[in-house]
């Protein structure tokens, strides 16, 4: 198709032999002889786009390390969730209803006793013998004061009771939704997997257990903190196109970590306090509550059978 311009101007003089190259704009082309090859006798139209180079043989292999890598990073943090959530429900279970769970074992051993002597049998003796036994053992200093004290002395929580200061709360189970949000975008943006290079694993395992410790105890504004840190660092060096063989050995590292952290999760979820949190996924603090309720009823209920036997 011509331009207006060109359709402006006369046409210029038709030669006196027909050329050889491209027609001219002001003579239409004439009709090929029939005889002649065209695009469906497979002749390739001279327009036509080169085509494209061959993809590099690691090209698949960089993929699927990328999404490997990708994949593992969100195990990681579903792991690690799972894992502070357990961690912090074990510490309130234990804070909650630990004094209840040892309550109900003393008046198991004064039941027992109250009935040997009334009735004398060796067995009875045996079995009072045996439920007094459970509550003597002395606890470790660390469980007797749910950890108020340690090696290195008292924490803030044990230094306040002495001094008659208010006591912090106990945490929730689950740090808040923007905790999880801020925590969630900081390990899959600095997390040491995707650094190959030594020097910056190293600075990114270091930031990660800052990342986590923040997160353990839910603190949003470190969290925050820790964010603008990282966007203020330095940026990732890129890493030139690996070997085949370095691909593979990558592929088989991160299968090998999945693998890890599998079992780490199925010990979770397989635990008392895991299987616990499987049941109340939604509110496991409600839990905490229902249970409190159900103990408190079964040392009523034990409390009048040992008054039962005492009179």
């Amino acid at each position: 198709m011509t331009s207006p311009e060109a359709e402006s101007l006369p046409a210029d003089p038709a030669p006196e032999e027909p050329s050889q190259g491209a027609p001219s704009a002001a003579k239409p082309a004439a009709e090929p002889p029939a005889d002649a090859p065209g695009p469906a006798d497979g002749a390739a139209p001279t327009d036509a786009a080169p085509a494209a180079p061959p993809p590099r043989p690691e090209e698949r292999l960089e993929k699927a390390v990328r999404a490997a890598e990708q994949a593992l990073i969100e195990f990681e943090i579903a792991v690690e969730t799972f894992r502070v959530e357990v961690e912090n429900f074990s510490r309130l279970h234990h804070q909650k209803l630990g004094p209840m769970y040892t309550r109900l074992d003393e008046l198991d051993a004064q039941i027992a006793e109250a009935r040997a002597a009334r009735t004398g049998d060796a067995e009875d003796l045996r079995l009072a013998r045996e439920a007094r036994a459970r509550v003597m053992p002395m606890p470790g200093v660390e469980e007797l004061f749910h950890g108020w004290i340690d090696s290195e002395g008292l924490s803030p929580e044990g230094a306040s009771m002495l001094n008659d200061q208010p006591v912090r709360p106990p945490q929730r189970v689950r740090p808040s939704a923007d905790a999880r949000r801020l925590y969630r975008d900081l390990v899959r943006k600095a997390h040491p997997d995707l650094a190959q290079g030594e020097t910056e694993r190293t600075r990114r395992d270091a930031f990660i257990a800052r990342v986590n410790h923040a997160y353990t105890l839910g603190d949003e504004e470190a969290l925050r903190a820790l964010t603008a840190e990282w966007e203020a660092g330095p940026a990732s060096e890129e890493q030139p196109p690996s070997r085949s063989g370095e691909l593979y050995a990558r592929l088989e590292w991160l299968a090998e970590r999945k693998e890890m952290l599998t079992l780490v999760a199925k010990r979770l979820e397989d635990g008392a306090i895991g299987s616990m949190l499987r049941v109340a996924q939604d509110d496991p603090d409600g839990l905490l509550d229902q249970i409190a309720e159900q103990l408190l009823a079964e040392v009523a209920g034990r409390e009048r059978e040992l008054a039962a036997l005492l009179e």
